[in-house]
C-alpha cells in the first residue's frame, strides 16, 4: 500500500495536538492484548480498533467500519498509534485511502523503537511519560 498520508508525528507532538484541537482523534490500532497488557493512552478523544486482530494476527477487515462507528470521519485529523509506528503507518495509508485526509502515523508508537539492547526505552507515548493506564 502506498497511498501518500498527511505525514509523521511523534507522541510528544501526538498528545500536544490532541490537547489543542477539541475534534482531533487518536486511533489506538494495536490489538485487544497489548490494550490489557501493555497499557492504553489515557486522552479524552481516543478510539481502540485493531488494525491486527489477535490472536491470529489476521488484517482486520471492519477497521474502516469501525472508525465510522465509533464517530471518526474523513473530516477529523487521526493520529493513528500502534507499539512502534509501523501498524499505524498502514492503518493512516488505508484511512487516507478511504478519503481521510488529516491521517497522521504516530511514528514512535506507544512503545518506541528498540534500542541497542532490544528493549523498547527511547521514546514511545509510555517511555516519554505521557499519560497512560494499565487496563
Amino acid at each position: 500500500m502506498s497511498e501518500a498520508y498527511a505525514g509523521e508525528i511523534n507522541s510528544k507532538a501526538a498528545f500536544d495536538l490532541l490537547e489543542a484541537d477539541p475534534e482531533a482523534i487518536l486511533v489506538d490500532c494495536r490489538t485487544r492484548a497489548e490494550w490489557t497488557y501493555v497499557g492504553v493512552p489515557v486522552v479524552d478523544r481516543v478510539v481502540f480498533a485493531e488494525w491486527t486482530r489477535y490472536p491470529d494476527g489476521s488484517h482486520n477487515q471492519d477497521f474502516l467500519a469501525e472508525l465510522a462507528d465509533n464517530g471518526v470521519t474523513p473530516d477529523h485529523t487521526v493520529l493513528f498509534l500502534c507499539r512502534s509506528g509501523q501498524r499505524s503507518l498502514a492503518a493512516a495509508r488505508a484511512a487516507t485511502a478511504a478519503g481521510y485526509r488529516r491521517a497522521f502515523n504516530v511514528s514512535d508508537g506507544f512503545e518506541g523503537p528498540l534500542d541497542a539492547t532490544g528493549r523498547r526505552t527511547i521514546g514511545g507515548w509510555k517511555t516519554n511519560g505521557l499519560p497512560w493506564r494499565q487496563s
